[in-house]
């Protein structure tokens, strides 16, 4: 791969590329969709249900970008309200309620920043789910499917495996906002982004998540079989996991630790 940091952001961001309802509907079997999260309102931004992985009943949790203009409009592009972060967070506990595997599709600029979405609660939204994933008994798994952005991404992401396209990223903000706050210049995002180490090789090198998919075959039918194979043969070893929360709480805990601060 020879794309710079930024050119993977721009083939992230692709309105061709495959979104969380494509992948839904061309690896799971008899998906279907819940809504609402039984507070204010159901955020189309966040799609989600119970569905069968090969034979096991699994919840399925993806965030919607659209591919065309007026998809997107529907979809907030992609960034979803609190009410999202709680239909999610209602699906996954009803996930735990009866024993099934939480599967999550990310591809989120951020969270919606919007005066009404502070208003509902969005910080608080986010970090609920932060914490109750974090003590879900069932295997979770989540893949990066383009953009992962801050803790828009990272409320779906508290998981026992997680998984990123070749070109997906994952980042604490936009190369853009970096830009911005550090240069005051935007213009400067492909400097930006070549330094918050968002690719997927920088997220695997890091530890933040554990494989990375091929995209050689993006959008084919063997693609979403691979995913789907992968998929099935992962659960198999976390449904066998005794200490699941507690090698999850470790997963997460030793991120970081070794990381040198230079001055």
């Amino acid at each position: 791969m020879n794309e710079s940091a930024y050119e993977r952001v721009k083939l992230a961001r692709d309105n061709q590329r495959p979104t969380g309802l494509d992948y839904i509907r061309k690896i799971f079997k008899n998906f279907i969709e819940l809504h609402g999260d039984r507070r204010f309102a159901d955020d189309p931004a966040v799609v989600g249900g119970i569905a069968r992985l090969e034979d096991t009943p699994v919840t399925v949790i993806a965030i919607e970008k659209g591919h065309t203009a007026k998809e997107r409009t529907f979809r907030n592009f992609g960034a979803p309200q609190p009410e999202g972060y709680r239909k999610a967070l209602r699906l996954m506990k009803q996930a735990e309620k009866f024993g099934r595997p939480v599967i999550c599709f990310v591809d989120t600029s951020g969270a919606y920043c919007g005066i009404g979405a502070e208003e509902r609660g969005q910080g608080q939204a986010i970090a609920e789910n932060l914490m109750e994933m974090s003590t879900l008994c069932v295997p979770v798994i989540t893949i990066l499917i383009g953009e992962g952005g801050s803790g828009g991404a990272l409320a779906l992401a508290v998981a026992d495996r997680v998984w990123m396209l070749q070109n997906a990223v994952y980042s604490v903000i936009s190369p853009e906002g970096c830009a911005s706050i550090l240069w005051k210049d935007p213009e400067k995002a492909a400097t930006a982004a070549a330094s918050l180490k968002l690719t997927a090789e920088d997220a695997k090198s890091l530890g933040v998540i554990e494989r990375i998919l091929s995209e050689n075959d993006i959008g084919k039918k063997e693609f979403y079989d691979r995913i789907r194979t992968l998929l099935a043969e992962e659960l198999d070893v976390l449904s066998a996991d005794v200490d699941l929360t507690q090698n999850r709480y470790d997963r997460f805990r030793k991120l970081g630790a070794g990381a040198i601060i230079k001055e």
